[in-house]
């Protein structure tokens, strides 16, 4: 499992590469949020720990930058801001989960574990097809015909999740599980939300998203 840790203090990211590598990590760093993006950009790296101040581009601005790339790395911000707003703030640009300092790194390596577990597929395809859609998983894009929908990463996971578990219904619980992970929670009203949208987007395209809510359990495709 490769690993990037972009946090500018030296200490805490001495700690953080020295504990990694004794649980078996392949560990690069940097301090310099520039240095960061680069390194992300070009490494391949599976795990990403962002601090959010950081010097040349915050964290922030470098989860926005991967998500514009349609990179989908796993990304969890360690930060000193605590304030709700701060955290929604993180999880609504990308980031797939957000640690405030002081913190243990027990519960650290607990949210690793819990991201690489995170969507994991049971599916020896790249491609899933349902009617006239299309969804690629390693592009991470959902087509009908020739035609690319422009998903949001949310909108995105519930289509991924769904696709890749047919014929088995999905509560808005596990939904929400698969999108933000045992940490956080998304309502049923912002999956209902998510779902709405990405069926106009299908819609306008020409497609019929074929996610079906089965009253009272939740949702479900049926292959």
């Amino acid at each position: 499992m490769k690993l990037l840790i972009i946090e500018d203090s030296v200490s805490l990211r001495r700690s953080l590469r020295v504990g990694l590598k004794n649980l078996g990590f392949a560990v690069d760093d940097t301090g310099d949020g520039a240095q960061g993006l680069t390194m992300v950009m070009t490494g391949e790296y599976e795990l990403i720990i962002l601090d959010i101040m950081l010097p040349s581009v915050d964290g922030i601005t470098l989860v926005q930058a991967l998500r514009a790339k349609r990179l989908d790395t796993k990304v969890l911000i360690l930060s000193a801001k605590n304030e709700p707003e701060d955290r929604i703030n993180g999880i609504l640009t990308g980031a797939d989960d957000y640690l405030t300092k002081p913190f243990s790194f027990d519960e650290l390596h607990a949210r690793l574990l819990n991201l690489m577990r995170r969507g994991e597929l049971k599916t020896t395809s790249d491609v899933i097809c349902v009617k006239n859609l299309a969804l690629n998983l390693q592009l991470k894009l959902l087509k009908v015909g020739n035609k690319i929908i422009d998903l949001t990463p949310n909108e995105y996971r519930i289509v991924e999740c769904l696709f890749s578990n047919q014929n088995k219904v999905f509560s808005p619980e596990q939904l929400s599980n698969y999108i933000a992970g045992q940490y956080d929670l998304v309502s049923k009203n912002a999956i209902e939300a998510h779902l709405s949208s990405a069926r106009k987007k299908v819609r306008v395209a020409g497609g019929e998203l074929p996610i079906k809510t089965k009253r009272g359990f939740g949702y479900m495709v049926q292959g």
